[in-house]
This record gives C-alpha cells, structure tokens and sequence, in this order.
C-alpha cells in the first residue's frame, strides 16, 4: 500500500553509523544543516552502530530494512548517509530502498555547486563532480544498465554505450583540468605581483559557517555574501585592507582573502580540485583562523582545520586564534581577556575574542595585525582609521 503514496519531493531520511570513531555526530546535526543548505528537508533521522561497514549495503539487511520502512512512512524521495558510500554499496541500497541514496561526500558537491560563482569556483566544482561520478558511470545512467547483447556480438549496444560514456566523462575531466590550469596560472600571476609588491598577504580560514566572510566584511567594508549557513560563500575574494602608516608616514596595507571553509571529512577530490583556491592559505604570511565560540564542538573543528591544513602544506604558516561570535556567548561564557593565548600543539598562539557582527573586538584584532604586518599601530586615530576603512570599499 506504501507504494501508491507519492513521495514528497526533497524529503530526506538521514542515516549515521557509529563505528567508534570519537567525532561520530549521533544527532546528525551537520548532515542535517548539509541538507537543508543543497534543498532538501530533512523528514527522519536513524543512527546505528557497527564495528565495520557492511560490504553490501554499508548498514546491512536488517537496517536497510528499517530504512525502507522510516522512508515510505515520512514519503521521503531520497536517503542521505552520513559517510562515504561506495558505487556498489550506492547502487544495491537503491535497488533495496527503492529511492534515491546520496551520501555525505556526494552532498557537499552539491552544494558547492549550487554556490559556486567565480569562473574558477565553477571550473574547481565541475571537475570533483566529474571525478566523483566517473566512478559511477553504472548507476548515474539508467540507459547503461539496458545492454541488450546480440547473437554473436559480445556485450551488443549496451558496452558500447558504457565505453562512450566512460570516455566522454575522461574527455571532460582532460578539458576541465586544462582550463583550471589556465586560471591557477593567472592566479600565481597575480601573487607573484603581490610579493613583488612586498604585500603582506593575510588568509581567512575556519570551519564552515565560523563567521570568517562576515569578519571579512567587517575588516574591509566588502560586500561578500555572508549567512547562517554551510558554506555560504566559496570562491576566494581578496581585498587590500588599510592598517595605518609606518614609520616614516606611509600608508600601509595588507591583502586579506576571504577562503572556502573547511568541515569535517571533506571530501579528497574537493581538496584536489580547490587547490588553487586554497594555495592562497599556503602562500599566506599569516593565517586568520576563525572560530566559532559560540559552537561546544568548537574543538573538534578547530582540529579539522588543522587537519586540512597539513593536508594541503598550510600547518607551518603562522596562525592567529580569532574566536568570533561573542555576541552570541551567555554573560558568564564571556572570557576574562579578549586576548590571550592558546596552545596548539604545544605551541603558544596568539587569540583574540570578538563579534564580527557587533563590532566588539575588531579594532584590537586590526591593532595586532598591524603589529605583525610591521605597521605601527600608535599611528592609528579612530579618524584616519574611518578613512582609511572606507576606502578599502
């Protein structure tokens, strides 16, 4: 009877499996932010434990059987899995629950899809699209599963069919890499200009939905897109960003770019194709790393942001702790100092508390920027500073 209830477009069951491991989400709280951001509304949640993925179906028969049941009681068109599911595992799940089954990794790409605005951002998302789905050409395509061999013609139409595809995905992916690389060569170009220049060069980098674009905007007066959601901004956007005048009365700046965020299990073929995106973390002199303070999982994030950024050579570039969202902290949360220091990996790093949206904080995080870009921060009065700010516009 179940099946001649139609589905409700867009709803979705989202399923986690517990394997131990310590950063296990049991609420699915972020899947469920992941799917409310690329349109979908989350109907159900299930979470489970195993000591190992089922080579099947990932959860096994049983559960999968539960999931079927929790699908077509909410009408939910599709299943989201919190982890990485394999082709296989992908395509014997939607032949078991008979509705779409996405997974996590599959999510996020489309997301960053959905966002991307840039030519380059465009370009980065379209070839982890392409990697991805190239490792599932079977399931993508339903007319690939209709092979109908001939007599004496092994394999027939069907084959055929499969080879053009896998070879039209491989063509794409060529085409897509070579004009990626066009745009990550202007782009050194355009850094090489800025070490030329003696710029001292600042990257904003954090948890996704840590405050980093409206900190961004705060500093620079820009106009970045910035909201209470995953990823709400992916492509860089660098800006000059004015901190006074140096010794002998000459203004100084600063380059100051605003990056994609960062989350947990973020998949390997984005950290690939965002390379250059991210190569503006690497070639930083010093890394803004915004937190969320307002977040209890904050810790957790802090170190996957540290995990990425070994991934990608960023981890030896000098780092300052910015904890955003202190409007948003309980009076007795609030520090006893809004600067101090904190030990990451027994080493001691700088850390300031403010609220990019409120305001509190933000001059004494321009203060110690201008120390360490070499400007001379006494030099600042709240009247030039204005200035200055503006024309950063």
């Amino acid at each position: 009877m179940s099946e001649l209830i139609p589905r409700q477009e867009g709803a979705a069951v989202l399923v986690g499996v517990d394997f131990g491991l310590p950063h296990f989400d049991s609420e699915l709280e972020e899947l469920g932010l992941l799917a409310q951001t690329a349109g979908l509304t989350p109907v159900a949640r299930l979470a489970c434990k195993r000591k190992a993925p089922d080579a099947a179906l990932f959860v096994g028969s049983g559960k999968a059987e539960e999931i079927k049941e929790l699908a077509a009681l909410y009408r939910a068109s599709e299943v989201i899995f919190d982890q990485a599911l394999s082709p296989a595992q992908q395509r014997n799940l939607e032949r078991q629950l008979d509705v779409a089954v996405y997974d996590r990794t599959f999510l996020i790409l489309e997301i960053f899809a959905q966002r991307a605005r840039s030519h380059e951002g465009k370009l980065q998302v379209e070839l982890a699209r392409l990697q991805y789905l190239s490792t599932r050409l079977v399931r993508r395509w339903s007319h690939l599963e209709r092979q109908t061999g001939g007599a004496g013609v092994r394999g027939g139409p069907g084959e055929k069919q499969i080879e053009l595809d896998r070879r039209m995905i491989s063509e794409s992916i060529k085409r897509t890499r070579e004009r990626l690389a066009k745009v990550q060569k202007q782009r050194g170009t355009q850094r090489r200009q800025r070490e030329r220049r003696e710029t001292f060069n600042i990257s904003l980098v954090g948890y996704t939905n840590a405050g980093k674009s409206s900190l961004f905007n705060a500093l620079v007066k820009a106009r970045a897109y910035a909201a209470d959601q995953l990823f709400a901004t992916l492509d860089t956007t660098t800006r000059n960003l004015y901190l006074g005048n140096t010794e002998d009365g000459r203004r100084r700046q600063v380059s100051i770019s605003d990056t994609v965020g960062f989350i947990r299990d973020l998949p390997h073929g984005l950290v690939d194709a965002f390379k250059a995106t991210l190569q503006e973390a690497v070639d930083a002199d010093l890394l803004l790393h915004v937190i969320d303070a307002s977040n209890p999982h904050y810790p957790e994030q802090m170190a996957e942001v540290q995990a990425v950024l070994r991934e990608i050579g960023a981890d030896t570039v000098p780092q300052l702790l910015v904890f955003n969202k202190l409007d948003a902290l309980e009076s007795a949360q609030h520090p006893l100092h809004l600067q101090d220091e904190m030990e990451i990996d027994g080493v001691q790093v700088p850390r300031i508390f403010l609220s990019a949206k409120s305001g509190e904080g933000v001059p004494l995080l321009r203060t110690e920027l201008a120390r360490q870009s070499g400007s001379v921060a006494d030099t600042m009065t709240p009247g030039a500073n204005a200035e200055l700010h503006d024309a950063a516009d």
